[in-house]
Order: structure tokens, then sequence, then C-alpha cells
């Protein structure tokens, strides 16, 4: 008898919500890019660079976006010049992140 009253009152998981409601406004989002940059992505992008930012001093003529639509999904690239970083120290930073 239990188990009845259970599945009346029992709380259901938020992510297959949240994975839904993302999914209707990604797909909103793809289907206003044809009208130019959506406001999805300039908002993505203007908080990666925050973050970014909160590290590293980044030049904004040294970073570029670019967005690739494929049939099946939509992929944004950005590329971001860090000054500073030499050889060495790209190979330094490597070594970082693999014991992080």
């Amino acid at each position: 008898m239990s188990g009845f009253f259970s599945s009346f009152f029992s709380r259901k998981s938020s992510a297959p919500v949240a994975r839904d409601r993302l999914q209707i406004l990604l797909a909103h989002e793809r289907a206003s890019l044809g009208e130019g940059k959506s406001d999805l992505l300039v908002q993505l992008q203007k908080e990666i660079m925050e973050v970014i930012r909160k590290h590293v001093s980044v030049d904004q003529d040294k970073v570029q976006v670019k967005l690739d639509r494929g049939a099946s999904c939509s992929m944004l690239e950005i590329d971001i010049e860090v000054p500073g970083l030499e050889n060495g120290d790209k190979n330094k930073l490597s070594d970082h992140k693999k014991s992080a």
C-alpha cells in the first residue's frame, strides 16, 4: 500500500526537467543564429572572457570567436592568445594541468 502512495508523492529529479529546458533554449537559439550572433552566444563569450581575465591579462584584439553550425550540433570556438607564454612556458602550463 505504501508503494501506491509513494508513486504519487515521490519527488522526481530536477535534472531531466533542466535538461529539457536547456534543449528548448538551445533549439531556440540555434534557430535565431541565421539572423546573426545570438544573445546567448554573446553572453557566453562575455562570461568566458570575464573568467579568463580573472587569471590572465588578455588583449581583446587577440580574441577570435568562431561558430560552426552542423546538421546535428553547433560548435562555439574561442581562440585566445595568452601573452607571455613562450615554448618553455607552454610546457610548464601543460605539466601544471596534468598534476592538477
